[in-house]
């Protein structure tokens, strides 16, 4: 994370267990960052179950819908940075080989001043 404070964090708690909720956030983290704000976007708890590589792709939160990873894909597209919980990662049995190399890894404590400084918190 660089040293300008975001406009907005979402920290995501939301994972595969309950799929339905997921497309909002990204909604939201994507609108906001179209228009211009800085949005980051806190993957943790079961969230952090969605970095691992293939998963995201195999969560549809619609029957024929899209899944999460394009989801995903339209907030990073407008800008959205993602940042997954390192310790969560640990909690799920994943390691950080099973999460793509561009995306950053913190821990609770590295990630919260940075994410406690943003305009907006949400918790989704």
């Amino acid at each position: 994370m660089d040293d300008t404070p975001a406009d907005m964090v979402i920290i995501l708690i939301s994972g595969p267990e309950s799929p339905k909720r997921l497309p909002s956030a990204f909604f939201l983290a994507a609108t906001a960052a179209a228009a211009e704000q800085k949005v980051v976007m806190y993957f943790t708890g079961p969230a952090t179950e969605l970095l691992a590589k293939g998963r995201a792709e195999e969560i549809y939160p619609m029957q024929g819908g899209k899944s999460v990873a394009e989801f995903l894909k339209l907030a990073t597209d407008n800008g959205v940075q993602v940042i997954g919980c390192l310790q969560s990662l640990e909690l799920s049995g994943l390691t950080r080989d099973d999460v793509p190399a561009d995306i950053p890894m913190m821990t609770p404590s590295a990630a919260l001043p940075s994410l406690g400084a943003a305009g907006k918190v949400l918790t989704w």
